[in-house]
Order: C-alpha cells, then sequence, then structure tokens
C-alpha cells in the first residue's frame, strides 16, 4: 500500500492513527519546501522518527505540527532502528496537545522561516529577567538566523524554541521578519534621529570639531567591540545622531547622550556588565 496527500488537508496525527489501526509496516516521507522528515511504523506502530535534526519522540512532535507540506506513505519499508518505545496513543495526545500549543504560538510566530531581531527602543525603563533558556536562545539571534536554524544552534526542538520566542515577542523584545528583509529601526517617540547627509553633500567638518569627532568614532568601534554584530546597528545609529549633532555645534554632551542611550542597549542585549563596560568608555 502507498498513498500521499497534503499535510495541510489532513493532520499528521490523523494520518497516522489511521495507517496504524491497519497494523501496516513502513514509512512516512514528509516534505515542505526544502525540509525532510521520516516516521516509520512497525506493524502499526511508531518505531522511529528522523527530522533534519532530531530522532525519536521529539522528531515525532516536531513534524506532527507543520502546517503545510507533502507525506507520502511507502510500505514494507523496514526501520532503520528503533528508537522510539511509547505507545502509539500516547505520541498522539502528545502531539494533539502541541498542535493545539501551536495554534497559539502561530498568532505571534506565524512560521518558524521568520528571522527574529532585537527590539530597542531608547524610552525602554527597568530590567528584563530572562531565565537560563531565554538567554540562551537570545545569543543566538543574529539578525540572519530564522527561528528554525536558532532552534537547532541552541540545540533545542523548534517547538521549544517558538515558545520562548513567544514570550520575548509578547514583551516587544524582538520582533520577526522575513528573510532577507532590511532590519527595522526604533526610535523613541517624538525624538526622530536626524539623517545623516550623504557623504558627498556633508561638509567638511569644522577644526574645532575634530577632536570631538575623532573620539567619537574611537568610542564607537570600542562599543561595537564590546557588544559585537548583534549590537552594531544600535551603535551605528546613535553614532550618526552624535555626529550630526556636533557638526551642528554640539559639545562633548552629544558624546556623552550617545554612549548612554548604547548602554541602555547593551544592558537588554548583554546584561548590566556590558552596560557598565560601555559607560566607563567615557571615562577613557
Amino acid at each position: 500500500m502507498s498513498f500521499q496527500g497534503s499535510l495541510a488537508e489532513l493532520h499528521l496525527p490523523d494520518i497516522i492513527q489511521l495507517v496504524g489501526v491497519s497494523g501496516k509496516t513502513g514509512v512516512f516521507h514528509l516534505t515542505d519546501a526544502a525540509h525532510r522528515g521520516e516516521i516509520w511504523l512497525h506493524e502499526g506502530r511508531i518505531v522511529h522518527a528522523e527530522t533534519e535534526d532530531l530522532s525519536g519522540e521529539e522528531a515525532v512532535y516536531a513534524l506532527a505540527i507543520w502546517r503545510a507540506g507533502e507525506f507520502r506513505f511507502e510500505a514494507a519499508t523496514a526501520a532503520p532502528r528503533q528508537t522510539i518505545q511509547k505507545s502509539n496513543t500516547n505520541l498522539l495526545m502528545e502531539a494533539a496537545r502541541r498542535l493545539d500549543e501551536w495554534r497559539v504560538l502561530a498568532k505571534k510566530i506565524p512560521s518558524v522561516e521568520l528571522v527574529p531581531e532585537f527590539v530597542i527602543l531608547e524610552n525602554r525603563e527597568g530590567q528584563i529577567n530572562l531565565n537560563t533558556m531565554e538567554w540562551l536562545l537570545l545569543s543566538k539571534i543574529d539578525g540572519e538566523r530564522s527561528v528554525r536554524q536558532i532552534a537547532a544552534t541552541a540545540g533545542m526542538g523548534v517547538f521549544d524554541a517558538a515558545k520562548l520566542l513567544y514570550g520575548l515577542v509578547a514583551t516587544n523584545l524582538i520582533r520577526l521578519r522575513e528573510k532577507g528583509a532590511a532590519p527595522v529601526t526604533e526610535e523613541a517617540p517624538g525624538r526622530p534621529a536626524p539623517a545623516p547627509a550623504p557623504a558627498a553633500s556633508r561638509p567638511a567638518p569644522e577644526p574645532a570639531q575634530l577632536p570631538a569627532l575623532t573620539r567619537l568614532a574611537r568610542l564607537r568601534d570600542e562599543c561595537v567591540a564590546l557588544l559585537g554584530p548583534v549590537g552594531e546597528s544600535v551603535v551605528q545609529k546613535h553614532y550618526q545622531r552624535a555626529r550630526g549633532e556636533i557638526e551642528r555645534g554640539a559639545g562633548p554632551e552629544a558624546i556623552e547622550e550617545a554612549i548612554q542611550q548604547i548602554a541602555r542597549a547593551a544592558g537588554i542585549l548583554k546584561g548590566s556588565a556590558v552596560a557598565d563596560a560601555v559607560l566607563r568608555l567615557l571615562k577613557s
């Protein structure tokens, strides 16, 4: 027996239950764009499952929440090994529970192919309390990896990663964007950043401004070194603002304000130790 269909029309737990009660041996081949997975049955019982980065029970649960893609059942194909001991009933009950929970998660994480990025609000006050796993996940966000890739890098399943990210999105610490789309910058209400003049049209700085601009450039480089790639866009934004203010006649207070704002962002992205290190640069 061999048959196939769409996961958008039939959820995987229902399909497995249908084949399982018939006592068939074989393998489900699952595809969703470039992603692949397999679930093996022996005499109707699930005995092994694999995805790109998971195997066993967790692979079953990960595949069960796919809301799109295709399936094909290939009969009489023996499993390469046995990694699952639970009964089909227990596995499918847990899979159904996760599918229900995923419907809630999908309200803020509609696709695991979206890219998380940090939301930097200049008027964000107070500390953010995160657990160890949330910090681990945040450390993998680089503006390039998708939710699926971040989960793999952090060594956790997509479902568990999505649950953690859901809270971070809900608290406006991160947001999601399409892969390849330009990052979004966030400005404090009522204080738009002045657009930097194009290099070709920007007038040469006055000699009296050069010491301040030189110091600002040095502080920018040191802040980037402290925050790394995840904070570079924040540093550049405040550098450009401070540079524009200095060129319009502002004094050292423009540099101090820029460092204060970068330190606030560093506290969110990297913790208080890095924020303190940024502030210490003012004394250098």
